[in-house]
């Protein structure tokens, strides 16, 4: 799926509402987008960011759709085929083939944020296996790797609870990351990408590369308007062909009209690769830009209102209680100890707009402060908890 906007005017178009808060009630959300004289086009993809960041998955997932949703028809024949494809855990299988690896490339959608639940999973393996360097697209620079946490001003997409999660949990593990963000766009933004990767590739050789990108940068082949992605061009500079990784085009839509043929038929419960009778690993229908493997997420269940995917690991279940919460609405974050003052990224959020509401957040074992937001965004509650 090729990206409908380029990063550059996405961030410009966030200056104009503001970075000092980025995590909005779902009504201000909807107001900011009303308000809004750009087109439906501009409004569906921004409001999916704005709800990722706020850590509303199936709003992310409708305002994206309000655009880009497709219902897709199977031939028969296509279907007959599909159906002889044989699953695979997903996760075990890169991790078996990331031995012989030097370079692996993952892409995500920037509104999915279960995409950095699952790269996320991939981080402990991939270290044992000699792993040591992870690039982010998102990161505006290096500084985190001091921090040891990110905080709102370590990138834009980093905002996201997942994905400070998974930055959290890599620099935990031992990652060293690094940015590669480039100016420009299209091919020029390809080709400082792949170089300002490469360059930290000459000065960092104790270990193997793991980048982390959105959408097309991690297909290989012919692209139209660049020429090749940036997978192509650090394949082509390194002289190492990069182990490449797609989750977008089979990942859930909000609707289940809008998934991908054959996600509505391998119906798995995990993330899943598919083989064919002969070993051989399915990754699309087009043979001109593709990547090494296409992941295939299952559909999303909600259990006490929260995804399914969020409890993995060691994570549980944290009920806020009600004592807690003197009016509403209110936004809940936990933030780990310590990481609130110096804004960090929370690691989970929810809103609350009535006592009705499911008030569980999904946390690992850990040290917490809990902070509880009003209306107008005034802190109205502050209290620390240990999940153990």
């Amino acid at each position: 799926m090729k990206l409908p906007y380029s990063l550059a005017l996405l961030l410009l178009s966030i200056i104009g509402y503001g970075q000092e808060n980025p995590y909005w009630f779902t009504d201000d959300i909807k107001k900011k987008m009303a308000d809004s004289t750009q087109g439906q086009s501009w409004r569906s993809q921004m409001a999916a960011t704005y709800y990722s960041i706020s850590g509303q998955y199936k709003p992310a997932l409708e305002s994206w759709d309000e655009t880009f949703g497709r219902v897709k028809k199977l031939s028969t024949a296509d279907s007959l085929r599909y159906t002889k494809l044989i699953p695979v855990n997903a996760k075990d299988y890169i991790l078996e083939r990331a031995v012989n690896e030097q370079i692996i490339i993952i892409n995500e959608a920037h509104h999915n944020a279960s995409h950095r639940n699952f790269a996320s999973s991939l981080l402990q393996g991939l270290y044992d296996k000699g792993y040591r360097y992870l690039g982010l697209e998102t990161l505006a620079s290096d500084s985190l790797n001091t921090a040891k946490f990110a905080t709102l001003s370590s990138g834009y997409y980093s905002k996201e609870p997942e994905f400070g999660n998974f930055i959290y949990h890599a620099l935990k593990i031992g990652f060293t990351l690094f940015p590669y963000e480039a100016e420009g766009n299209n091919k020029e933004r390809e080709i400082g990408e792949a170089k300002n990767i490469f360059d930290f590739m000459q000065k960092n050789k104790g270990g193997k590369y793991l980048i982390y990108c959105g959408y097309q940068h991690a297909y290989e082949g012919v692209h139209k308007s660049w020429e090749k992605t940036m997978a192509g061009r650090l394949s082509d500079l390194t002289g190492v062909n990069p182990f490449t990784i797609d989750q977008t085009q089979f990942s859930e839509k909000s609707n289940l009209k809008y998934n991908e043929p054959l996600l509505r038929l391998t119906n798995n419960k995990v993330p899943v690769v598919l083989k064919d009778e002969n070993q051989g690993i399915y990754n699309g229908e087009d043979k001109e830009l593709y990547t090494d493997i296409k992941i295939i997420h299952p559909v999303t269940k909600y259990i006490k209102g929260r995804p399914d995917w969020m409890l993995s690991e060691n994570r549980k279940f944290y009920k806020i209680p009600d004592s807690k919460v003197s009016s509403y609405p209110v936004l809940v974050f936990a933030y780990r100890k310590g990481e609130f003052k110096k804004e960090g990224i929370p690691a989970d959020i929810i809103e609350l707009n009535t006592s009705q509401d499911s008030r569980f957040l999904i946390l690992d074992k850990g040290n917490y402060e809990i902070v509880i937001k009003d209306k107008k965004y005034k802190v109205i509650n502050r209290f620390e908890k240990t999940v153990k």
